[in-house]
């Protein structure tokens, strides 16, 4: 720990020097520049998302930092729904995500969310076949009850009768993980068991999300010397990118020589069809290795990681709002007790989509608190935005996701309250929203492919925990987001439960 703080400290350092030698460079606003950067190292000058969302709302949701001298390329901030459309809709073929952003995620490895033009197209074409194939789905219904009856439930009758005090949000990525790994590979991780013992897998997970961060903040050429001499947070993310790549390969080859055995049952065979025939996770014999790898490394990655950081947030909201949590209680027991005539455990999509109330509930969880706070483009030529910026050759484009949710002109002045209602309309019906103003999944061509099974994922453990326990929040310090690629919860979601039935 002391090690870790110390390297937290030299960096900032590092972050301060240079920006005191090129404050009159960087250009308005200043107050973000300087203090949002240092926040990171230096947690109690404030929270680096939120100084970002007040310069934002300071400047009409977009401003422009000029190139330092580190670097030469200026920097466009924006949350502006229409400057957002342009980028990532209207001229979307101006603006790929570019080779540097593939060195700043290059843990990923080759897959989808770091690809770009043809190679883009390719993964895209595959991964949504994947996605959308109804096996796939099936599977997937399957999966989720499995981990909740076998896995979550035992842990959490567990605490519940021993009185433990534990972090919600470890559970989650630990609930995900097990998931994800099932569904890219047929491998159960095992990694949420009573103790939540040490997971190597999953803290490789969390270094690589931190440290993709600190790569967004400093210099490319402060961390890419760090990266060359082994030291500080790219030690950190070489040694995470191994394990990622090892228990993904390790995963890969179990179920190779699964597929290559006897099949047991038609169920396994249904399953082992699904892969070979759709060339996803694990066709195969004439993809490379490394593809499989890195397809599998990304799907465990993101799977993990996105789901459990929105239900961790829905679950610290709604304790904060127990009016809310018992209306979404009252409309589980009421819909699904008239349908099924008892509670069950429901993962059907046209079961839980009946749910309007708990739908809308987490999608408002996702304007405050995107998974994903922030995605980043590179222009490609000269163009203007909507707001009438310029934009010149190789400007990078930072769209702030985190911001939106938090600005008046576009949610109107409530816009910091949990208010669920805001997607209902008078009949309780889903009121569809642009895509630009909520952008929790991205919006045009680069759209989540898996928002679908996301959102499923999570309305399947909200609508399976809620009825049977309750939660109360055993720490009283204020929650806020981690300054990390993944907006986690600083300090976890510490809490005791209790069993309602």
């Amino acid at each position: 720990m002391a090690l870790a703080s110390i390297e937290k400290v030299a960096t900032g350092l590092i972050c301060f020097i240079l920006l005191i030698f090129s404050l009159k460079r960087i250009g308005h606003p200043r107050d973000w520049a300087l203090v949002g950067i240092l926040s990171v190292w230096f947690p109690s000058l404030g929270h680096i998302y939120e100084k970002l969302a007040k310069s934002l709302a300071k400047n009409d949701k977009t401003f422009v930092l000029k190139g330092s001298f580190l670097s030469k390329q200026d920097v466009i901030f924006t949350c502006d729904p229409a400057n957002m459309h342009h980028v990532m809709s209207t001229n979307f073929s101006n603006y790929p995500k570019g080779p540097e952003n593939r060195n700043v995620f290059d843990v990923y490895g080759e897959m989808l969310f770091t690809a770009d033009h043809e190679k883009w197209k390719s993964h895209r074409k595959v991964t949504n076949a994947y996605f959308h194939d109804q096996r796939f789905n099936g599977f997937s219904q399957k999966v989720n009850k499995e981990v909740i009856e076998k896995e979550l439930f035992p842990f959490l009758d567990h605490a519940a009768e021993e009185a433990l005090v534990f972090d919600l949000q470890d559970v989650f990525q630990r609930l995900m993980l097990d998931s994800s790994s099932i569904l890219t590979t047929g491998q159960n991780h095992r990694s949420l068991r009573v103790g939540l013992p040490y997971d190597e897998t999953l803290e490789a997970i969390n270094i690589a999300n931190y440290q993709i961060f600190v790569r967004h903040i400093l210099p490319a050429k402060i961390w890419k010397f760090q990266k060359w001499l082994g030291i500080m947070g790219e030690k950190k993310i070489k040694k995470a990118w191994r394990i990622l790549d090892d228990i993904s390969v390790e995963y890969m080859n179990r179920r190779k020589k699964e597929i290559s055995s006897t099949i047991s049952s038609q169920e396994d065979m249904d399953v082992v069809k699904f892969s070979e025939e759709d060339h996803v996770v694990l066709k195969s014999v004439d993809a490379s290795d490394n593809l499989l790898r890195d397809t599998v490394k990304g799907i465990l990655l993101a799977g993990t990681d996105t789901t459990a950081t929105v239900l961790s947030w829905f679950f610290w909201l709604i304790l904060k709002n127990p009016r809310v949590e018992q209306k979404i209680r009252e409309e589980i027991e009421l819909y699904l007790k008239q349908k099924n005539g008892e509670h069950g455990l429901y993962t059907n999509p046209e079961e839980l989509n009946e749910l309007m109330y708990l739908h809308a509930a987490i999608y408002e969880t996702m304007r405050l608190y995107p998974a994903a706070p922030f995605t980043s483009r590179k222009s490609i030529q000269a163009d203007v935005f909507p707001t009438g910026h310029q934009v010149n050759p190789n400007t990078t484009i930072v769209m702030a996701y985190y911001a939106v949710g938090r600005m008046k002109s576009i949610w109107g002045e409530d816009c910091l309250e949990f208010k669920p209602e805001r997607w209902l309309s008078d009949k309780g019906k889903l009121i569809p929203v642009q895509t630009n103003k909520f952008l929790a999944f991205g919006t045009g061509p680069r759209i989540c492919p898996g928002k679908e099974l996301g959102l499923n994922r999570v309305k399947a453990v909200a609508a399976a925990i809620i009825p049977k326990y309750s939660f109360k929040i055993m720490r009283n310090k204020p929650v806020m987001p981690a300054a990390c690629a993944t907006l986690y919860l600083k300090d976890g979601l510490i809490v005791r439960v209790n069993k309602i039935i």
